[in-house]
């Protein structure tokens, strides 16, 4: 399935010619530049590695800085590797953008989701709560028993509890392409995608 890398905008409403109303997100696609092609000879795969974004100088250490002069490229903000890429249409240095895609494709979008902090049993795993009776007002927001006394006297291990919640790699499948401007590589898919505004998601056909 070949992608790209991009950068959610935000949502928006799309009012198709007939006065339909769809919901959309619009995604930044691109330009990604091919930074490494793998091979079956020397990798044992078929890949292209692509870069999106630009990263300073100063915050990529001697052999990162020394390969990017080497392969004549601006160091890239983000790194991926896409399969199922037809490897010998492309070379080192070639850019790929949002022309790859057409109105009507199915998509399949992955990104970081919103991180949320440290949050308690309600939020987080929709527990209910306490009742809020029979002296228990002190007890509205929380887990209730979590371990056991005499055996095997331990909490085990999975117990639903509170912690840190969000910022997990959530993928979003069949979404379709409403748009697609191809002169600011930006295309709107109906529907939501994971992440915060200006996250990178990566976007597959």
């Amino acid at each position: 399935m070949p992608g790209l890398l991009g950068k959610k905008i935000g949502m928006t409403n799309y009012y198709s010619e007939d006065g339909k109303v769809t919901p959309v997100t619009a995604i930044e696609v691109g330009p990604c530049t091919v930074v490494s092609i793998k091979t079956k000879k020397n990798d044992g795969y078929e890949a292209i590695q692509l870069g999106f974004g630009e990263k300073k100088e100063k915050h990529l250490n001697k052999p990162q800085i020394e390969n990017y002069k080497k392969l004549n490229l601006k160091p890239a903000a983000v790194l991926k590797e896409f399969r199922n890429f037809n490897i010998s249409e492309y070379k080192v240095g070639d850019e790929l953008n949002s022309e790859i895609f057409k109105i009507g494709d199915i998509v399949k979008v992955s990104g970081k989701s919103k991180g949320k902090g440290f949050q308690g049993v309600m939020k987080r795993h929709n527990f209910r709560g306490g009742q809020r009776t029979h002296g228990q007002g002190d007890r509205e927001r929380a887990p209730g028993s979590v371990g056991q006394s005499s055996y095997p006297s331990r909490v085990l291990k999975g117990m639903k509890m509170g912690g840190r919640m969000g910022f997990e790699r959530i993928t979003t499948s069949g979404l379709k392409v409403v748009k697609v401007f191809a002169d600011k590589n930006i295309i709107l898919v109906k529907g939501a995608v994971p992440g915060a505004i200006n996250s990178i998601v990566e976007i597959k056909k």
